[in-house]
């Protein structure tokens, strides 16, 4: 995990602009470097580096002698790149993973070299040789990464959209700063003044094929065209462990976060296994985090004492949970109602990680619940195709809620994401399983996820078969639940006044509860006219929910309750 920056054909003095990527420098705590590209006096490239692969040689930009011309600067983590090297016979120059950018476009191009990586990233890639400038990102967009591009040809690329709203420019006040697409490639030409010029944007993988580069997986080819259920289930435990295994490449310390649900849970638990199969020496560290005897840190607490890991509990009050609002509003980039409820507990527990603790590479449990159907309002889809469409959608818009909370949350605090439910094999499988095999049955979510690990003995069963519980639900009492705290604290700040005229303030998606007027006033706050960052807010489907919680929804019964 790193902090991204570059420009290409600025107006500005380079110096002045630079000050913008020191936005995020919270992603790179371990260095920084800014780097002006030969020949181009107003371009530059800036870099903060969290040092996971390659603590010696991995500052980047990544030049290396063989391809003086190319100029990479990467976020990310490539899993396969060990199994590219033996394949093509790449002879690299460093340990870093993201080496095998160079390679591969050196032999095939941008097409195929987006194509055939197995992990996470967003990169900018220039080539001075072509006059071309890359940009990249992964399939779900679990790297982040924004962009500008003027009329005029200035383009500013960044991690993370604050490092790119303060940019100066002669034409533009205020340049329009756009998420980048997940699992899309854009080529731009660049001119001798160092303006570019967009070429193409190009999708290069969807999420329901099979990866490219699934041919050279170290997961031997799995039995295809059964659908038989035993096959099925064993196809699901054989590419999630392998989703996890790949996941280990880290030269620093491994943890994960555990709230006592299924996913994070059936993370931990495999995580911890494979760890001791590879002899990793020190204990895995789980870090839960909740009010006091909430429903996630006693289940947290189950799991921890099954699998024998070094546990940590994270206590807090609603207080603390009220003063974090503005600070995590500001590192997530958004004001989606349910983005930010979770968003405060997974921000404290980084916070902690980061103080109290020496791990750094974090294994979470996100990307499950869209893909495996995991949302308490599945059990109202009107047929089992319509549920597969909707958990396409959820996988589309990853990139935008769960992926981004789960990024910025962790980021902010030095710290590296790691998602194994969203590993390309193993979600073109699930995709590619007939959508009655999906749904939910029994009143079940994730049916078939328990079922594929019920007999593993990972989980014990009343958690692998605990019901769904929004993470911002869970971490608080059974009694009164997270989102009525916050609602309560807030009903006293906006004026019902304010919330009648909301409509006229702020026309785009304006908000419709004292809650939403909160966040949407300090997001305009830090980023003003940026409301287009967020297309629309996250509700269920299917029923008539006026607030996303699953507590909210007549489905849900607390443990207490049953």
């Amino acid at each position: 995990m790193c902090g991204i920056w570059a420009l290409f054909g600025s107006d500005e003095c380079l110096s002045v602009q630079c000050l913008s990527a020191m936005k995020i420098a919270h992603r790179g705590p371990d260095a920084f470097r800014f780097e002006n590209v030969n020949g181009f006096t107003n371009c530059c490239f800036g870099f903060h580096r969290l040092a996971v692969v390659d603590q010696l040689y991995g500052m980047q930009p990544i030049r290396v002698k063989k391809f003086p011309y190319l100029w990479l600067c990467y976020n990310g983590e490539i899993y396969n790149f060990k199994q590219l090297q033996k394949q093509f016979g790449f002879e690299y120059q460093t340990l870093v993973d993201g080496e095998v950018i160079l390679h591969l476009y050196n032999r095939g191009g941008i097409e195929q070299t987006a194509s055939m990586l197995d992990g996470v990233f967003a990169f900018i890639l220039l080539d001075t040789a072509n006059r071309k400038v890359f940009l990249a990102r992964d399939t779900y967009g679990v790297r982040p990464l924004f962009k500008v591009l003027t009329d005029d040809g200035f383009l500013g690329v960044c991690s993370e959209a604050k490092g790119l709203t303060n940019l100066k420019h002669s034409t533009s006040l205020c340049p329009k700063v756009e998420p980048f697409l997940p699992g899309h490639y854009e080529v731009l030409d660049l001119k001798p003044s160092g303006k570019v010029a967009s070429v193409e944007l190009v999708k290069f993988h969807s999420y329901k094929d099979e990866p490219l580069h699934a041919a050279c997986d170290t997961v031997e080819t799995l039995p295809s065209g059964s659908f038989d259920l035993e096959t099925v289930k064993s196809n699901i435990r054989i590419l999630f462990e392998n989703a996890v295994r790949k996941r280990l490449m880290a030269h620093r310390r491994i943890g994960c976060l555990l709230s006592g649900g299924l996913d994070s849970s059936l993370v931990a638990a495999v995580l911890l296994k494979l760890m001791k199969e590879i002899n990793i020496t020190y204990p895995l560290q789980t870090f839960a985090i909740g009010m006091e005897n909430s429903p996630d840190l006693l289940a947290a607490r189950k799991v921890a004492a099954h699998i024998g890991s070094e546990h940590h509990e994270v206590i807090f009050n609603s207080e603390e949970g009220i003063q974090a609002i503005e600070e995590v509003i500001f590192s997530l980039e958004t004001y989606d109602i349910t983005t930010i409820r979770a968003s405060i507990g997974m921000y404290l527990v980084s916070k902690y990680i980061r103080k109290k603790t020496d791990s750094v590479v974090i294994f979470s449990g996100e990307g499950s619940d869209e893909l495996t159907q995991g949302y308490i309002y599945f059990h109202k889809a009107p047929s089992p195709e319509e549920a597969a469409e909707e958990s396409e959608r959820l996988l589309k818009e990853l990139y935008l809620f769960d992926v981004l909370r789960a990024d910025r949350t962790t980021a902010a605090h030095g710290l590296e994401l790691r998602v194994p439910f969203l590993d390309h094999r193993f979600t073109s499988y699930y995709l590619s399983l007939p959508a009655e095999l999906r749904i939910p049955k029994n009143g079940i979510e994730k049916y078939l996820l328990r079922q594929s690990f019920e007999d593993s003995n990972l989980l014990p069963k009343e958690i692998l078969w605990r019901p769904k519980e929004a993470f911002s639900d869970g971490i608080a009492s059974v009694k009164k639940s997270w989102f009525s705290i916050l609602q309560d604290y807030i009903d006293q700040q906006v004026d019902d006044l304010l919330l009648e005229k909301a409509a006229e303030k702020y026309p785009f998606n304006p908000p419709k509860t004292k809650e939403s007027y909160y966040y949407r006033r300090i997001f305009e706050k830090h980023y003003s006219g940026q409301s287009n960052w967020l297309p629309h807010y996250w509700m269920p489907r299917w029923v008539k929910a006026t607030d996303p919680s699953a507590r909210t929804l007549k489905h849900y019964k607390s443990a207490t309750q049953e």
